[in-house]
């Protein structure tokens, strides 16, 4: 399955369920209190996350993606944190604060990188009540799909109303669930509940069939579109009716903490199918994201950037011939890894010893070597008829099989001045008998924003054009 990253910018994500602040005191400690056995710790930072459904929105706006975020919180300084947190992050709030309802609050206490204790501030049954107030006019207006995060505080203990004003309007409804009633989410577009979650509503599944049948089962009886289950390290399963399943295998290397990586995978899929992906290839981008969020310690969100150099890594485009757009994105990805980027251009028709020697030597100035190529049609321009001898494909991929060569690109124009323009390379480099860099095109350009020009000199008595009329001398008529 090939992937590219959706215009996740150009989606917008409502995001309604449990809203909950995660309220972190640190601190040393250096002796047990004389009131009773436990340690004394000097609080030195407070630092305040949000929560619940707030991660969710996170994730989505450290995509890109515009997220609004709805549900009903306290009026107190908790949901101010909240708000606070939530907004500089760039998320949309439409909160309703009921007065006199605790906003749920996670605290814990930690010295020394160890938890000591976590104490919850919160009244579940008078969410539930509050749970109306979550039916609020406009909140889907302008939104391309509905994630509901359930985390069994009672925010959506009654998510019917929301599910059937999302299909009437065409919205697509993503639901984490949670508990063992999953009747109450009934005609959504997807669940994603992880294999422990649906086996305490479906029973056991012993193998993979029978996970497949119990899925469908479930699908038919609550007029699901689509069930996604997270297995761990056995990654994900996607069933839809009447099509065959789609397994992924987890992506993770190496897992230090799977805490919020349910939120980053419903966050990516929501993001990835407002943005019009199809829905197999959103799985494979959440699975991708799932991998790289279980990588990291502590709730964590996943960012386009990571996704996106997670993706070509997967299709193996962090090297190789590139579209001009996939380049842009692997160069500023390189830039902020604080890689020098070296650029050289030319037609490169048949490859030789001299192209060979030239590229290693360019590729010796930087940390990564991008090379153009002339289109056939600019070849044809320059050099005149029968050439290129080879088209442009084959000339890419040539050069795309040395290893002094990371990217490939080709342009039309008859030269690069516009691709120096927009990449703009920290070193551009021609091999040839150039009298200085003035005769090299679009040194003016780089230099003109601090960039470096190098000329390097081929190997003697090696060129295609002497190839080529060689060739044409030992085989005359």
């Amino acid at each position: 399955m090939k992937l590219e990253l959706p215009r996740f910018h150009c989606a917008r994500v409502l995001v309604i369920g449990d809203i909950m602040l995660d309220r972190y005191w640190e601190g040393p400690t250096a002796r047990i209190s004389p009131e009773a056995p436990v340690p004394v710790v000097r609080v030195e930072q407070i630092t305040d996350r949000p929560g619940g459904a707030g991660n969710v929105a996170l994730n989505l706006a450290a995509l890109g993606t515009s997220a609004r975020l709805g549900g009903h919180c306290g009026d107190d300084e908790m949901a101010d944190a909240l708000q606070d947190r939530l907004a500089g992050a760039g998320v949309e709030c439409a909160f309703s604060r009921v007065p006199g309802l605790p906003t749920i609050t996670k605290l814990r206490v930690i010295s020394r990188h160890q938890q000591l204790i976590r104490l919850d501030f919160e009244q579940p049954e008078q969410h539930v009540i509050a749970a109306p107030a979550l039916q609020l006019p406009g909140l889907l207006d302008d939104c391309q799909a509905l994630v509901l995060s359930d985390y069994a505080k009672g925010a959506l203990a009654r998510p019917q109303a929301l599910i059937e004003v999302a299909r009437q309007r065409g919205i697509p409804v993503m639901v984490d669930p949670k508990g063992a009633d999953f009747a109450r989410y009934r005609g959504a577009t997807l669940l994603t509940p992880n294999l422990q979650e649906l086996e305490a509503v479906v029973g056991r599944c012993r193998s993979e069939s029978e996970l497949v049948t119990r899925g469908e089962r479930l699908m038919h009886e609550l007029d699901l579109q689509a069930l996604l289950v997270t297995r761990g390290e056995h990654g994900m399963t996607l069933l839809r009716p009447g099509q065959e399943e789609l397994h992924m295998p987890a992506r993770a290397r190496e897992v230090y903490d799977v805490t919020g990586a349910g939120d980053t995978v419903i966050a990516v899929l929501a993001a990835a199918v407002a943005a019009g992906s199809e829905l197999p290839q959103a799985v494979a981008l959440a699975n991708i994201a799932a991998g790289i969020v279980v990588g990291k310690l502590g709730t964590a969100a996943v960012s386009a950037p990571e996704l996106r150099r997670a993706v070509q890594q997967d299709q193996g485009a962090e090297r190789g011939a590139l579209s001009l757009e996939q380049l842009l994105v692997a160069v500023g990805d390189a830039r902020g890894r604080e890689e020098r980027v070296v650029f050289t251009n030319g037609c490169f028709d048949i490859i030789h010893a001299g192209h060979v020697a030239y590229l290693e030597q360019a590729r010796e100035l930087g940390d990564r070597l991008v090379v153009a190529v002339n289109s056939d049609e600019s070849v044809r321009r320059l050099k005149g008829r029968g050439r290129p001898i080879n088209p442009v494909e084959r000339r890419m991929a040539v050069l795309a099989g040395l290893e002094a060569v990371d990217w490939v690109v080709s342009f039309d124009q008859d030269t690069p001045r516009e691709l120096l323009q927009v990449l703009r390379p920290d070193v551009l480099v021609k091999g040839g008998d150039y009298p200085g860099k003035e005769g090299v095109v679009g040194w003016e350009i780089v230099e003109a924003y601090g960039g470096e020009v190098r000329v390097l000199d081929f190997v003697d008595d090696v060129s295609t054009t002497a190839i080529v009329k060689r060739i044409l001398e030992d085989n005359p008529g």
